[in-house]
């Protein structure tokens, strides 16, 4: 079955994967994979005879690897620090609801919504924003 890891607990060295809307139990025994699991990665695993429980358990292929780079901390930076009162910094690293609001705050308030692009230059001029909207790092 194809399921995502819900929790795991790195102390007791357990977790909860979840499949279609089912839940089931595993422990690191079951584990497969050579890197520990994580909650979140997809698995592919099976089913015990029980049915509450899961053995076998492999990482589906995309997670083998790290996330890569596509985005670039001085152009976010960049676009934050000149345009920051239209969000352009948000809709570039992908964090759509967050450039709106920016260009809401910036078109309510007669333009100190440039403030919040301000800061965000900073913060990503420093390494404080460092990923984009899907969990990948900045180039």
């Amino acid at each position: 079955m194809i399921g995502h890891i819900e929790s795991y607990d790195p102390k007791t060295q357990s977790g909860v994967i979840k499949s279609e809307d089912k839940f089931f139990a595993f422990d690191l025994q079951g584990w497969v994979a050579d890197v520990p699991p994580d909650q979140g990665d997809d698995v592919d695993f099976d089913v015990a005879v029980d049915n509450t429980t899961a053995h076998t358990i492999k990482l589906v292929g995309a997670y083998l690897q790290p996330p890569k780079a596509v985005k670039y901390k001085y152009v976010a930076s960049a676009l934050a620090l000149f345009l920051g009162f239209t969000g352009a910094h948000r809709f570039y690293l992908g964090f759509y609801k967050l450039g709106i609001a920016q260009l809401a705050l910036t078109a309510l308030t007669v333009g100190y919504g440039a403030l919040w692009g301000f800061v965000e230059a900073v913060l990503l001029f420093t390494g404080n924003i460092n990923k984009d909207a899907k969990g990948r790092p900045l180039k």
